[in-house]
């Protein structure tokens, strides 16, 4: 993390000590959600875009719950996903962000748009990003990709870490041993492991218990969200985790949504091809809702 481009910052959220990164000013606000793997952070994220993005909006990459980058690894997770939302509902509250955009990758997409039907007042436009995890809420089938048996493969060791960020990136060059020392160091913290653990338990039964399950699927939902909040999803044709296909499937489920599919990117678009997705991301943003 360039300290002179991204700044590093605490607050309490809720009862949990939370970290996260901001670039920019006093632009308009938009928040990053990572996805779900092992070391995961707002940085390991978006910290790519983030400075250029900056120089527009007030952008911020948020380090779940659930073990992930430096927020409190033995916060309380009890309903996996959806502790994410919840989470950053405290974290909006306290950063006192009244109305903001909200960009999610994978896992981190879901608890996006999830906040997003839960709160539309509250949200400015929605940037999803490759995401099986709002293909499985839409009910479109999926089967187990290499990028998933890497990730639940990932054994707590440096060389593990490296074969998770070459599944997760195509451009391997771009894995240094900055970034796999940075994500090692988050992923093998005190509680870290115990914390995602906790997380993956929470989610399972989020998913299997009747009562909560119906919270997890997006079928009528985000399809209706997708009218008042004005929401794009960008997807890697490379993607070695969520098919491109699974993109392609849900398009004409989401008719109002618009659908970017990205060359030569995985299953982080924004990090494969930073300039591409973010020309797409501040076009987006910029352009006056109707």
């Amino acid at each position: 993390m360039s300290e002179e481009q991204l700044r590093s910052r605490y607050v309490m959220a809720g009862n949990v000590r939370t970290h996260y990164i901001e670039a920019g000013g006093d632009g308009p606000v938009v928040v990053g959600l990572h996805g779900g793997g092992a070391g995961s952070s707002g940085d390991a994220g978006f910290g790519r875009i983030m400075p250029e993005l900056g120089k527009d909006f007030r952008v911020i990459g948020l380090d779940s719950v659930g073990g992930y980058g430096d927020t409190d690894a033995y916060a309380p997770v009890p309903y996996g996903i959806q502790s994410r939302v919840d989470h950053l509902e405290n974290f909006a509250d306290a950063l006192c962000l009244d109305k903001f955009s909200v960009m999610g990758n994978s896992q981190g997409a879901w608890a996006a748009a999830r906040y997003a039907i839960l709160h539309p007042d509250r949200i400015d436009k929605l940037i999803l990003v490759a995401s099986q995890t709002i293909t499985s809420a839409m009910a479109v089938k999926t089967e187990p990709t290499e990028g998933m048996r890497v990730l639940l493969s990932y054994d707590g060791t440096r060389e593990g870490m490296r074969r998770l960020l070459e599944a997760l990136i195509v451009d391997n060059s771009m894995i240094t041993d900055d970034l796999i020392d940075g994500r090692q160091v988050s992923a093998s913290r005190p509680g870290a492991a115990e914390a995602r653990k906790a997380f993956q338990a929470g989610t399972s039964r989020f998913n299997s218990d009747p009562a909560l399950s119906i919270n997890f699927d997006m079928r009528d939902t985000l399809p209706r969200l997708s009218k008042v909040v004005p929401t794009i999803f960008i997807w890697g044709e490379v993607d070695n985790f969520a098919p491109a296909s699974y993109g392609r499937a849900l398009e004409p489920l989401l008719p109002d949504i618009k659908f970017h599919f990205v060359p030569a990117a995985g299953h982080q678009a924004q990090n494969d091809q930073p300039k591409a997705v973010t020309k797409i991301m501040v076009d987006f943003l910029k352009t006056p809702t109707p």
